[in-house]
């Protein structure tokens, strides 16, 4: 099974690299045809300058090489056009057209043409390939040194190379001049083109090796967003998160939501119930972002949620838990919580508080108002910590809302905190609301106050609204 899976990232990774190399060549016949296209352009600019008298080379050799030259570079921009620059073996007309739009001009104009051997080899390395700028150089050094010797009969006429006459027709070459030519034109410039070519093949050799370690890069990025993913649902999942979540307690409503500034978050929610007559409640916020911070996260919250149970003290429940992440906190992480429960049939909401935010309690018929407690101190953060419970009196249609920092140090564009204030406000305004009408109306004002700044840090809500008391008998 492992040499399958294997085998089979092996070929999906060929597959990305072929992909990849497939792209950069369909880009690169457009460049080519582009830059040869230009290079068509300055042809028939030079034309014309000798047509007007500016440019002294003989008409004659201008007139029939030239108009072969443009053609030749503008056969693969209409090619590409064709085609869109898909085709495989697109790449090898293109270098071909321009060898031959090159061997063209040299041999009409030896003594200007030189240079434009650069142009294949140059063009060439835009492949990413070693072994077609070797090609290219084979095939311009070839046809190069033909251009010397075709020149030499019927081009321009270079004075170093040959004795010429007024009329073109009446040369004279001899076997000195055509040794002489391969001695000091051939070799010293078929020197100068294997110079540039070595370069040429040292960038295709190194871009491609670039081009590579990109697509490895970009396979290893795909992998983990891929697991990020799959770690948002888990994390998602791990919440709960079906409303409503008791549809057969009349005795309560409750709501929450958590939206991670990353992938995954350090924020978390819970509810569940103690026993049959007590609710429980928790919210945390670990300490950093992303993966450490979830995996703190579901650590955190599995020890809450095991060490609750019936009769048990808040605040005996965080210092056992306390000490448990103390032990296997070796990243130095924390987390801030509050934790209550809920008696359904006297109202009682006991409470213990880990360095969290302060929660707002709205008692019936009035605003939600912050409650000042005294925060203890954080999970993890130090050992042997004791931990002292609350306790607060609820009565039927009273509600206690409770966030993380997220929410009010959401930052908009100017840098400004959401801050306590707003938050009031917009629960003062929406305190006849329901639990899930509420988050959503605090969430929508934290948007729009937000803006298209970016969310650094997670935004967890919760609220529960006592609505009746249970009737238990005796």
């Amino acid at each position: 099974m492992k040499k399958y899976r294997k085998k089979k990232a092996e070929q999906i990774s060929a597959e990305a690299e072929w992909i990849a190399i497939r792209e950069n060549e369909a880009e690169a016949n457009q460049y080519a045809a582009k830059c040869l296209t230009v290079c068509a352009g300055v042809g028939a600019l030079a034309w014309l300058f000798n047509l007007l008298g500016i440019f002294i080379i003989p008409p004659m050799v201008m007139n029939i090489g030239m108009p072969f030259t443009i053609l030749f570079f503008l056969i693969p921009a209409l090619l590409c056009r064709l085609t869109k620059g898909t085709p495989v073996w697109l790449k090898y007309v293109i270098l071909i057209c321009g060898i031959t739009s090159i061997f063209i001009l040299s041999s009409a104009m030896p003594k200007h043409g030189v240079l434009a051997w650069a142009v294949p080899i140059s063009l060439s390395c835009h492949y990413y390939s070693k072994r077609l700028t070797q090609l290219t150089l084979v095939a311009s050094w070839v046809l190069f040194s033909a251009s010397i010797y075709v020149g030499m009969y019927i081009g321009e006429g270079d004075l170093n190379l040959l004795i010429t006459e007024p009329d073109i027709t009446r040369r004279v070459i001899t076997g000195k001049m055509l040794f002489e030519a391969s001695l000091f034109f051939v070799l010293p410039r078929a020197l100068t083109l294997l110079g540039i070519s070595s370069i040429c093949t040292t960038i295709a050799t190194r871009t491609r090796r670039l081009l590579e370690k990109q697509i490895k890069d970009s396979e290893e990025r795909q992998r983990i967003s891929t697991e990020l993913d799959v770690a948002t649902r888990i994390q998602a999942d791990m919440l709960p998160c079906i409303f409503p979540a008791f549809p057969e307690r009349p005795e309560f409503d409750i709501y929450a939501s958590m939206n991670p500034a990353k992938e995954v978050g350090g924020d978390f929610y819970d509810f569940f119930m103690v026993d049959n007559t007590h609710l429980a409640v928790v919210i945390a916020d670990v300490s950093g972002k992303g993966i450490p911070a979830a995996l703190f996260m579901v650590i955190g919250k599995t020890l809450i949620k095991d060490h609750t149970k019936p009769g048990c003290d808040l605040g005996d429940i965080f210092s056992e838990v306390n000490e448990l992440l103390c032990e296997s906190n070796s990243e130095g992480l924390f987390i801030t919580a509050f934790e209550g429960t809920l008696d359904l049939v006297t109202g009682e909401f006991r409470f213990v508080n880990a360095g969290h935010e302060m929660p707002f309690i709205a008692k019936a018929g009035s605003a939600y108002e912050p409650y000042k407690l005294k925060p203890g101190f954080v999970l993890a953060g130090m050992e042997n910590m004791k931990y002292q419970s609350g306790c607060i009196q609820l009565s039927p249609g009273d509600k206690i809302f409770q966030y993380t920092d997220g929410v009010t140090e959401a930052t908009n564009a100017a840098h400004e905190l959401y801050g306590m204030e707003r938050l009031s406000k917009i629960l003062a305004k929406n305190t006849a609301e329901p639990p899930a009408k509420l988050l959503s109306a605090v969430k929508a004002d934290i948007d729009a106050f937000v803006g298209d700044a970016p969310q650094f840090d997670d935004i967890t809500m919760l609220c529960v609204s006592y609505l009746k008391k249970l009737n238990c008998p005796d």
